[in-house]
């Protein structure tokens, strides 16, 4: 087989899984002088223009970026629809290693791919990414969001999405037991990165036993130093008996083998596509009996803070905003309980009928 039919099978593959998610366009972007090679996905558009964050990641291989970046578009279609926002569904991933291949020469390369798509999407910060990439990014487009604030921007909406976590929390606790108080609570943080630190931030404030669990030993040190909590190691986390588990990390950590061998009442946490496969895995945890506050509603949070942003930025009404998840977390839990489905069927069905009602 010869190096030109592979790629036109690569690209029929491609096609395909765009087909089969409903992508209306993906974008490569490459440049050899900086070194930069990343995607663009935009998913969705109905609503407003994509807005999603991007991600720097050193992909083991371009399929996967290509799969991540498909499965994180499609996600912030549905968190952007079911949080009211006028906004679609988009996500950028940069292939390479944050902490050696990021330059600002780079990112001011990425913005001006960004700026190519004339507001189709606005990018913001993800993993692998801060506030100061964002300024270089906002050198070559004013399609970006969470800049500084000492630019007019709104800075790190990872204290936002963590606060979205934090309130859908409280109401699946509400939902199952009937107090939402988390005093006492064993509480399992996966992930304390900027927003599980802030996640623990907010649940230390109100009593909860925490333990947290990353690959950054010396992030966990930080982080328990500072909020008194208990480090555990992530091959414990299956065998550990906890109330509530936040994975925070990266996506697909729920899946057959891991929710065989769960040991939590709810599951709510910071991470998007929490689960491995979205049908087969929500019905798994329906029938052993755990809560599943759904991802892409709880860790909407972010997406509200830079949305507030490009309306012209208050701190307050960002934060009411994201306070709203409570309540439509409960109504959530509340319509799969009547209704006999899954959380997340039931928080898909209102985010999709909000789309086709515009359709």
């Amino acid at each position: 087989m010869t190096e030109s039919t592979k790629n036109n099978i690569n690209s029929i593959k491609i096609l395909e899984e765009m087909s089969s998610f409903e992508h209306e366009q993906v974008v490569f972007c490459q440049d050899k002088e900086t070194g930069l090679k990343a995607i663009i996905a935009i998913h969705d558009t109905t609503l407003g223009p994509a807005l999603g964050g991007t991600r720097m990641w050193n992909y083991k291989c371009e399929e996967d970026a290509i799969n991540d970046v498909l499965r994180l578009s499609r996600g912030m279609t549905f968190k952007a629809a079911i949080s009211g926002l006028n906004l679609g569904g988009g996500k950028a991933v940069i292939i390479g290693d944050s902490k050696l291949h990021k330059s600002e020469k780079l990112m001011r390369k990425f913005g001006q791919f960004v700026d190519s798509l004339a507001g189709k999407y606005i990018t913001a910060e993800d993993v692998g990414m801060n506030t100061k990439d964002m300024e270089y990014v906002r050198m070559e487009t004013k399609h970006v969001t969470g800049i500084p604030q000492s630019m007019g921007g709104s800075g790190d909406p990872s204290p936002v999405t963590a606060y979205g976590v934090y309130m859908g929390m409280k109401a699946s606790a509400k939902f199952l037991w009937d107090n939402d108080n988390l005093k006492d609570r064993k509480i399992v943080v996966q992930g304390v990165g900027h927003v599980g630190e802030y996640l623990v931030k907010y649940l230390s404030e109100e009593g909860a036993d925490i333990f947290i669990s990353d690959i950054n030993k010396e992030k966990l040190e930080e982080v328990k130093n500072k909020y008194g909590t208990t480090i555990i190691e992530n091959d414990s986390i299956l065998d550990f008996e906890m109330d509530i588990y936040a994975p925070c990390a990266l996506g697909g950590i729920l899946n057959t083998e891991t929710i065989n061998k769960l040991k939590c009442k709810i599951i709510c946490g910071g991470a998007n596509n929490q689960l491995e496969d979205e049908e087969r895995d929500s019905l798994h945890l329906r029938d052993r009996g755990i809560i599943l506050a759904p991802d892409f509603l709880v860790n909407s949070g972010g997406l509200i803070n830079v949305y507030s942003e490009i309306k012209g930025y208050s701190t307050e009404k960002a934060l009411n905003k994201t306070k709203e998840i409570y309540n439509t977390t409960l109504d959530i839990l509340k319509k799969s309980n009547d209704e006999g489905i899954t959380s997340y069927s039931a928080a898909m069905n209102i985010a999709q009928q909000r789309i086709n009602n515009i359709k």
